[in-house]
């Protein structure tokens, strides 16, 4: 038998309304989440009130911070860097936070040049860059090795395990400070992991996939997330279900409007 004594429950609702100014030289800190206590004295009335304050939050944002000290998790401003780079087959500096108010990031780590699920990876990126580039978005790839390292890399043609010219940079992370920073440093080797992280115009990370060394990563669910994460900023009232292709048909967050979307399944 439940207790009928007084039931306290806290929902957390946290709103991304606010929009950060964009800022070129550096990223500010994190919002905080908000916490708004409900008190219900039975049971019944908690679960109800629970999914009226969700209802009500969801129809303003459905998007979620975190807290500062999860940095990086989603939710989170991406930790700012200045690295030296390759692109072109010439070296340039690279600083993620010029991004901010301009386009989206993809920010994508691998372990090592000259090695072999790599090269598939980078390549494929690169053919795709201008899909990319339709939609407002950079790409960065990052590794622990040199500039150098990466000339070299793209100065070898694919037929031999090269890269070829790419056409975005590739940045050098040897203080591997970087790698550090967003969580996928492989402390006893020295490498990375092969993190992903799409960042959006105000220096947010909104989405991660973290695989183990061996797995490559796909060019196409990194795009259509990207196109997810695009359509719910332009339309907040609005979420994407599993596997949603842009043109397809997105979903209200609420009891009674999300049943327009069961319905038609």
């Amino acid at each position: 038998m439940a207790s009928s004594s007084t039931i306290a429950s806290s929902t957390t609702l946290i709103s991304s309304s606010t929009r950060v100014s964009p800022a070129k030289s550096s990223l500010p800190s994190p919002s905080s989440v908000s916490f708004l206590p409900t008190i219900i004295p039975s049971p019944l009335r908690s679960g109800f009130a629970l999914r009226s304050s969700l209802s009500s939050s969801s129809r303003r944002s459905f998007a979620v911070k975190a807290q500062a000290d999860d940095l990086p998790l989603v939710g989170n401003k991406a930790p700012d860097f200045e690295a030296e780079a390759v692109f072109d087959q010439e070296f340039i500096k690279v600083k993620l936070s010029e991004y901010i108010g301009k386009k989206y990031v993809i920010l994508f780590f691998y372990p090592l040049d000259f090695t072999f699920v790599c090269p598939t990876e980078i390549t494929a990126f690169s053919d795709r860059y201008a899909e990319f580039e339709k939609l407002n978005t950079e790409v960065l790839g990052v590794s622990v090795d040199s500039v150098f390292s990466h000339l070299a890399w793209v100065q070898t043609d694919r037929q031999s395990g090269g890269l070829g010219d790419l056409n975005y940079p590739l940045v050098s992370d040897v203080t591997k400070s970087i790698s550090k920073s967003f969580g996928v440093l492989i402390h006893d080797q020295g490498i990375a992991l092969r993190g992903l992280f799409i960042i959006d115009k105000e220096g947010v990370i909104q989405h991660s996939t973290i695989n183990n060394l061996g797995i490559g990563r796909s060019v196409d669910e990194t795009m259509r997330t990207l196109q997810a994460l695009q359509y719910i900023q332009e339309n907040p009232d609005e979420v994407c279900p599993a596997g949603w292709q842009p043109g397809e048909k997105s979903m209200k967050p609420d009891p009674k409007l999300s049943k327009e979307y069961f319905s038609a399944i």
